[in-house]
C-alpha cells in the first residue's frame, strides 16, 4: 500500500560529512556547518520515527472504519485539524501555510490508504465462506489486509 524506495543505501553507507563544499570552505566554518547538520540529521530521524508511530495509530483507524463501513475521509475532522495545526505553527513561529501543506499531504496519503484498507476488507468479506453462525472479523482482531503498511493521518 505504501510506496517504498527500493534503492535505499544501507545504514553504514551514510556519510554525515558528505558535502559538495568540502575543500572550498574554511575548516572552522565547515566544522560548524557539520555540527549544525548533525542536529538536523537527528531531527530528521526523529520525524521519520514520529511519522511511523502516527501512521501505526491511524492504520488502526482505517481498520475500524473499514469494519464499520465508515468513509475514509472525515472533512470535519480534517478542517479542525488544519485550523489547529495552523494555530500551533504560528505559535511555534513556523509558517502556517507550510504546516497546512504538510498536513494536507499526510491527509491525502491517509485517505488513500484508508480506501485501500476498505477495498481489501470488502474483498476479503466477498471471498469469505458463509457458514451458519459465522462471525466477521472486527477491527482490532484479525482484519483482512491487516499486515500492510497502510497509514492514516487525521484518523
Amino acid at each position: 500500500m505504501t510506496e517504498q524506495n527500493q534503492t535505499l543505501p544501507d545504514a553504514d553507507s551514510y556519510d554525515p560529512g558528505a558535502s559538495s563544499l568540502a575543500g572550498q570552505v574554511d575548516p572552522a566554518v565547515m566544522a560548524e556547518l557539520l555540527s549544525i547538520r548533525s542536529s538536523i540529521d537527528n531531527i530528521d530521524a526523529t520525524l521519520v520515527y514520529l511519522l511511523a508511530e502516527r501512521f501505526k495509530a491511524t492504520q488502526k483507524v482505517g481498520f475500524l472504519k473499514a469494519a464499520h463501513k465508515l468513509p475514509a475521509g472525515d472533512p470535519g475532522r480534517e478542517t479542525a485539524q488544519i485550523a489547529r495545526l495552523r494555530r500551533l505553527a504560528a505559535e511555534a513561529h513556523l509558517d502556517p501555510a507550510f504546516a497546512e501543506k504538510f498536513l494536507n499531504f499526510i491527509i491525502g496519503e491517509v485517505i488513500r490508504h484508508h480506501e485501500a484498507i476498505a477495498e481489501d476488507h470488502e474483498a476479503a468479506l466477498a471471498t469469505e465462506p458463509r457458514t451458519a453462525g459465522s462471525v466477521r472479523p472486527q477491527a482490532g482482531g484479525d482484519v483482512p489486509g491487516a499486515a500492510g503498511p497502510a497509514v492514516s493521518a487525521t484518523a
